[in-house]
């Protein structure tokens, strides 16, 4: 068998064998085949596509291409969560303390920001000293210690999708609905977790663009869950406008400081709170009122709050901004965008995440600095009227850009009638069926 042989099947439409996908994937992983050939390979897939059955091997191919975090000796149940990316959302900041508070152990591997969206880990370090590089032992170490870990994956998990993502950004092949799966699953599934969350985003900060998309998605990531054995559901969550009111590292974790403390009742929360309480049910076998009454108790009795300084300070980090938001600070320079009509606002996430990321509060590119002072505060929100001259936003930069300066405004359009926003939650899938 050679790796051109596997390429050419696919390319012929044919659906590939599990021998035949586990020798492509050694061979990716251990340098054999080249980037060319692995160009070829994903764009067969983009436009042949692959059969469920072919997306596990290929998903499970990878996990064992690297390191699995081994699971500790224990009887507790392990949870993770993971988004398919969107704009000011924190929801991990919320929901793994919550969790570990109510006995449910967060193995919880997360990523950095890229582009328009914003990474769990760029926002940690708004807590000084946190670790985001814990090996595999103390992240299983510190799991079943305090009930929760959230830490970047070493360079030694599913090294055949770090080579295969690497390829699909640079040769228009990032889009495709087996490739993303498999890659979003391998990390996944090389950890310990027992129940996976995935929050699947369509819309225009998203990059499933419609639901009928973000379903796809989430059936074929749902059914790769499944197949391994892990208890998995999906929820199909909208993102054509940000999730939070703040955009930015330290804006990101004091609106979450805020949502902890019971002090914020917003988009963001919701979700956070409904993802709380799906992973209880799934955990627990209890039903939604009871999960969701579990998840306010871990707020409103403060235990939340206080696992979640366990979880900074046993990563290294000074848990002080949870008690003095000061600590947090906003760059000094602020543009403050005005409505220039009365109107029904639309809000666009992919304008406002693109325009901080333009400011130095993400990356342009991988391995970019981020400027953690760097955000945008909205005043208003999708679907509020406005009348002109009102502060729609207030921009923190210390490195100015007309360009974002511009996409900022361009961000919020007016309409005579109010806009009816999509379903915030449009449904969940649970073993490949949707569940509304």
């Amino acid at each position: 068998m050679r790796v051109y042989d596997v390429i050419e099947a696919k390319k012929n439409k044919r659906v590939l064998t599990e021998k035949e996908i586990r020798f492509f994937i050694g061979k990716v992983a251990d340098a054999s085949a080249t980037d060319g050939q692995i160009a070829a390979f994903c764009m067969a897939v983009l436009l042949n596509g692959m059969t469920d059955e072919e997306c596990f091997y290929l998903t499970d191919a990878m996990v064992k291409s690297g390191q699995v975090a081994s699971r500790p000796a224990t009887d507790k149940i392990f949870a993770d969560k993971h988004s398919t990316g969107g704009v000011s959302d924190s929801t991990t900041l919320i929901l793994v303390p919550v969790l570990a508070s109510l006995g449910i152990c967060c193995a919880k591997y997360s990523g950095r920001g890229l582009g328009h969206t914003g990474g769990t880990l760029d926002k940690l370090e708004s807590f000084k000293g946190f670790r985001t590089d814990l090996t595999a032992e103390e992240f299983s170490r510190q799991v079943e210690k305090i009930g929760a870990a959230v830490s970047g994956q070493t360079q030694e998990t599913v090294p055949a999708d770090k080579r295969m993502y690497a390829v699909r950004d640079v040769t228009a092949t990032i889009d495709s609905i087996p490739l993303i799966a498999s890659s979003v699953m391998s990390k996944k599934l090389a950890s310990f977790a027992d129940i996976l969350l995935l929050d699947v985003k369509y819309g225009d900060g998203a990059f499933m663009k419609t639901g009928r998309d973000a379903d796809k998605l989430a059936k074929l990531m749902v059914s790769i869950g499944t197949a391994a054995g892990r208890k998995t559901a999906a929820a199909i969550t909208c993102m054509d406008y940000p999730l939070g009111d703040c955009i930015g590292c330290n804006a990101e974790v004091a609106e979450a400081i805020r949502v902890l403390k019971g002090e914020k009742q917003n988009a963001l929360s919701k979700v956070s709170f409904a993802h709380c309480a799906k992973i209880l049910e799934m955990a627990k076998g209890i039903n939604k009122e009871e999960s969701e009454r579990l998840v306010m108790q871990s707020i409103s009795s403060g235990a939340a709050l206080k696992k979640f300084e366990e979880i900074i300070c046993a990563q290294g980090g000074d848990a002080s901004p949870l008690y003095d938001a000061s600590l947090l600070p906003m760059a000094e320079n602020i543009f403050e965008v005005t409505a220039q009509k009365d109107g029904y606002l639309t809000v666009s996430a992919l304008s406002l995440g693109s325009a901080c990321a333009m400011l130095g509060g993400g990356r342009q590119r991988e391995g970019d600095d981020i400027d953690h002072t760097v955000g945008i505060v909205l005043d208003k929100r999708q679907g509020d009227f406005v009348r002109q001259g009102e502060r729609l936003a207030t921009v923190f930069y210390n490195r100015k850009s007309e360009d974002a300066f511009e996409l900022v405004r361009k961000a919020f359009t007016f309409s005579e009638k109010k806009v009816k926003n999509r379903p915030l939650i449009r449904g969940f899938v649970e073993g490949g069926e949707r569940s509304i």
